[in-house]
């Protein structure tokens, strides 16, 4: 297909930090399906022209290209509303938004930008019954993956005994210093640690090269899923929505009316938790260290054991005592630990690609799937290129 794709290509949309997770795994796995991309990179279009040139050349790329499909993954509010729906409503290309952060971010986010879209997908199952009370019902409920053209098996040397990456927000820094003082060997790479970032394909090294990988899920409000906006900007985030979205065509693509307005009020302190009370939500990590054939000792998550028979693919720790005693003993039984990263390796290239996933996305909303196995290349839309 060919498909305008609007997403950050780096990460915040900071060239210095490179490439996005969207682009590591969205864009990259996209491509290499074989799908034509017209890469709409529109914080750094943003950042060069201004936001006004920016949605206007959404516009003109829009009608230009004549896509079969406009793939978003929007960040905060950097787009028009009225600009989103002209490509659904009057240019007529189908559009279809990626929501990262609906477990903590739906009340003051997702719910207001939805109805700009013809489709939307969704990681969190406390969503569904959200996005049916407000009367919008092209919902699509998928999941995180693991990106099987980039991250691999590499049959390296296991040189770590523990390993995580990621930043240290939350109560990150804390369990990792209590692993320490126990006398685990935990080393750990990552924005705000002393060792730094680490590049895309060292992430992906290390992974092999660790016997155990740390998932450590986080708090709502902290930070969503690839660490990216936390909630003290979540207020004046809102505010600017709803400064933006014109209300009175909130839901013409569903022929229902919703007063945003209304009920931007009456829930502005409930964006944290999803229904039924907190539960830590997938990460894409959950997938990528399986899909390296690196055994994942992970927090538990919501809905996680629909996804990994959990004990024998994936385990789980329950708090800080549990994850230091399944630390010692799957350390002690190699067996045990290689037989497991083996199964939860095979599950994830059984079910669990990108690929996969995005094949059965584009069924759901009636787009015919041509992907090839090899890439067909594609253009990038931002600074200076034309796109």
């Amino acid at each position: 297909m060919r498909i305008l794709y609007a997403a950050m290509k780096y990460d915040y949309g900071r060239p210095n930090q490179g490439p996005s997770f969207e682009h590591y795994n969205f864009y990259h796995a996209l491509i290499h399906m074989g799908h034509d991309i017209i890469y709409f990179d529109f914080m750094s279009l943003l950042q060069e022209h201004g936001r006004a040139w920016m949605n206007n050349r959404l516009v003109e790329v829009a009608k230009r290209e004549k896509p079969d499909l406009m793939f978003t993954v929007l960040f905060t509010d950097e787009f028009d509303a009225s600009v989103l729906r002209d490509v659904t409503e009057d240019i007529g290309i189908v559009t279809l938004n990626w929501f990262c952060d609906d477990h903590w971010r739906f009340e003051q986010y997702s719910r207001l930008w939805a109805p700009c879209f013809q489709w939307v997908v969704t990681t969190a199952e406390s969503a569904l019954p959200k996005y049916a009370q407000i009367g919008y019902h092209n919902v699509i409920k998928s999941q995180w993956a693991c990106n099987t053209f980039l991250y691999r098996r590499m049959n390296l040397p296991q040189d770590y005994d523990v390993t995580f990456i990621g930043q240290p927000y939350g109560t990150r820094r804390t369990i990792i210093e209590q692993l320490r003082h126990t006398g685990i060997n935990v080393r750990t790479w990552g924005q705000g640690w002393d060792s730094g970032r680490v590049s895309q394909g060292d992430m992906i090294q290390i992974f092999n090269q660790s016997r155990i990988n740390l998932n450590l899920t986080g708090p709502y409000g902290t930070s969503s899923p690839n660490g990216r906006i936390s909630s003290a900007a979540e207020s004046s985030i809102t505010s600017r929505l709803l400064d933006r979205i014109p209300f009175v065509r909130a839901m013409k693509i569903t022929g229902k009316a919703l007063d945003l307005n209304q009920r931007a009020s009456s829930s502005a302190c409930d964006h944290s938790e999803p229904v039924g009370g907190p539960t830590e939500q997938i990460k894409g990590r959950t997938f990528e260290v399986p899909g390296c054939g690196g055994f994942l000792l992970t927090g538990k998550a919501d809905n996680l054991s629909e996804y990994y028979d959990i004990g024998k693919e994936v385990v789980c720790f329950h708090d800080i005592d549990d994850m230091v005693q399944k630390i010692r003993y799957y350390l002690k039984h190699e067996d045990e630990r290689t037989a497991i990263a083996r199964a939860g390796y095979e599950r994830t290239l059984r079910e669990h690609t990108y690929e996969r996933r995005f094949k059965e996305i584009f069924a759901q909303i009636g787009l015919r799937d041509r992907s090839v196995s090899e890439s067909h290349g594609g253009s990038i839309c931002s600074g200076n290129s034309e796109g």
